[in-house]
């Protein structure tokens, strides 16, 4: 494991669950538990979550939506509580319901960090007066992730509305053209709003750990 990633980079490495055999995850297991070390879990099954909870009985703080979960010493715990971020850093957006899973992947990220989020779902531009109503909010925000799949109109929208930092998620939601969020991919790094940033389809956690490279960079100033 790479320990020293967080003091070289700000961000800690994470376990991606996924492919990992189950001998693999309960060896990492019992070496946070041994070295008292935490750890974010991405893309964490829920079988497989099972199965390490029979392993190490809660352990892991789990979340089923977004299939993440935390394991933090006690000691760690106490002292996060201590550091809370600002509150109002972050607004997670989704297009539909169907990018809330993306969407609370990223809330989770910025959680196991310090960072509470506002999360605004269901908005997408097919009912823009649910967007319009809470645009005010959205724009108190340093930072905006926002999760759209189908034609990925949303970030573009938004990008033109709103003057902080805007990541776009391109979802893999949608029917036949959409291609498993290739469409929306595509449709966010063709967008005309200029400055949107664009991480990989359905990748929440690598939208949050962008903003928090963000909001690192304020802090250290």
């Amino acid at each position: 494991m790479d320990f020293d990633r967080e003091h070289r980079t700000g961000l800690a490495e994470a376990v991606f669950c996924s492919g990992k055999s189950d001998t693999q995850l309960k060896a990492i297991c019992g070496q946070l538990r041994q070295e008292s070390r935490s750890m974010l879990f991405t893309r964490l099954a829920p079988e497989v979550f099972e199965l390490l909870q029979s392993a190490f009985p809660d352990m892991i703080d789990y979340d089923s939506v977004s299939r993440t979960g935390f394991y933090r010493p006690r000691s760690q715990k106490d002292a996060q509580k201590e550091t809370q971020k600002d509150k109002q850093s972050v607004a997670i957006v989704t297009g539909g319901s169907s990018d809330v899973p993306v969407a609370r992947e990223a809330a989770r990220t910025l959680e196991f960090y310090g960072y509470q989020s506002l999360s605004i779902d269901d908005v997408g531009v097919a009912g823009l007066w649910r967007l319009t109503e809470r645009i005010e909010e959205i724009r108190s925000r340093q930072v905006v992730i926002c999760i759209a799949g189908m034609d990925a109109a949303l970030p573009t929208v938004l990008a033109g509305l709103v003057p902080g930092l805007m990541i776009g998620v391109p979802a893999s939601a949608g029917y036949g053209m959409a291609r498993g969020g290739e469409t929306a991919l595509q449709s966010m790094l063709c967008s005309c709003a200029p400055g949107l940033l664009v991480v990989n389809i359905d990748n929440g956690y690598g939208a949050a750990c962008a903003a928090i490279r963000a909001l690192n960079v304020q802090i250290n100033r």
